[in-house]
């Protein structure tokens, strides 16, 4: 187990799954406060497992660092998401979370967090590390938003990194390393968030995304006549959906499309929206 720095909160999740008689179950979960762990369920099936990760402090504060390593063995299929917006509070220390995920083969994690709101002078860290195996598949988005813009505040002091990485074996697949500094302008200028509160990424990967496919998911953004700017890239073996903008419910509504768009296209799967999503 690695040592975790002195913080505020040590928070920890081990979260292993297994593949019986047909059925994804919860191997082994550990967690320490203030991550929590809800009961597995299964509205798809017993296929399909279905996790649920409470954050219980209610956010993040300066010092506070979380880590969180989870694993499918192979033929395991799961989606993990949470309940509620991630809050991380303005802080001259960083918040940090580490995330390490490892897929067997032919695994397949949907990993589908609410979003995380970062208050003005927040300084928050991410770092996650996503391993699969052969025929593995993955399906994961962030959304984060920069500033409590309900209530008129803008992100104008603090900072935000994150670090992501996707591997298959020896082969790097997604590498990006991403850093918004608010005391330098970035929230203002056109290569940051050019004065938009929210930016997001969605990541699918497992088997080569077809131009059709790519053209298709376009025409989900074109057909929803979004305000904000929205753009679709191809990788290796799979795609980027990328949003920049002032809408948290424009910007769910086209991931949820997308995301039940691949599902169809790649998992064979109906959509199925989590009942806790507060739409």
């Amino acid at each position: 187990m690695t040592n975790l720095p002195s913080s505020r909160w040590q928070g920890r999740l081990d979260l292993a799954y297994q593949r019986h008689q047909q059925t994804t179950q919860v191997a082994s979960a550990y967690t320490q406060a203030p991550l929590r762990l809800q009961r597995a369920f299964y509205p798809e099936g017993p296929e399909i497992c279905h996790s649920v990760v409470l954050h219980t402090a209610g956010g993040l504060v300066g010092g506070d660092f979380l880590q969180q390593t989870i694993d499918l063995e192979a033929h395991c299929q799961s989606l993990i998401t949470t309940p509620a917006a991630t809050k991380v509070y303005g802080h001259s220390q960083a918040s940090e979370q580490t995330t390490v995920i490892r897929l067997g083969e032919n695994a397949c994690l949907e990993y589908l967090p609410q979003e995380t709101i970062l208050y003005n002078q927040a300084r928050y860290r991410q770092n996650t590390r996503i391993e699969l195996a052969e025929n593995a598949h993955y399906l994961g988005w962030e959304m984060m938003r920069f500033g409590r813009t309900a209530r008129g505040e803008r992100f104008q002091q603090g900072d935000w990194k994150a670090s992501t990485e996707i591997w298959r074996g020896p082969t790097p697949l997604w590498i990006e390393h991403q850093w918004l500094p608010a005391d330098l302008g970035a929230c203002d200028h056109a290569n940051g968030l050019a004065g938009q509160p929210i930016a997001a990424t969605l990541c699918w990967v497992g088997k080569v995304a077809t131009p059709a496919v790519m053209t298709q998911i376009r025409q989900l953004w074109e057909a929803q006549q979004g305000q904000g700017e929205a753009g679709v890239t191809q990788l290796p073996q799979g795609l980027l959906c990328r949003y920049r903008g002032a809408s948290m419910a424009e910007l769910k509504a086209w991931f949820i499309a997308v995301w039940s768009f691949l599902r169809v296209q790649y998992l064979g799967r109906s959509p199925l929206t989590p009942r806790i999503w507060q739409l």
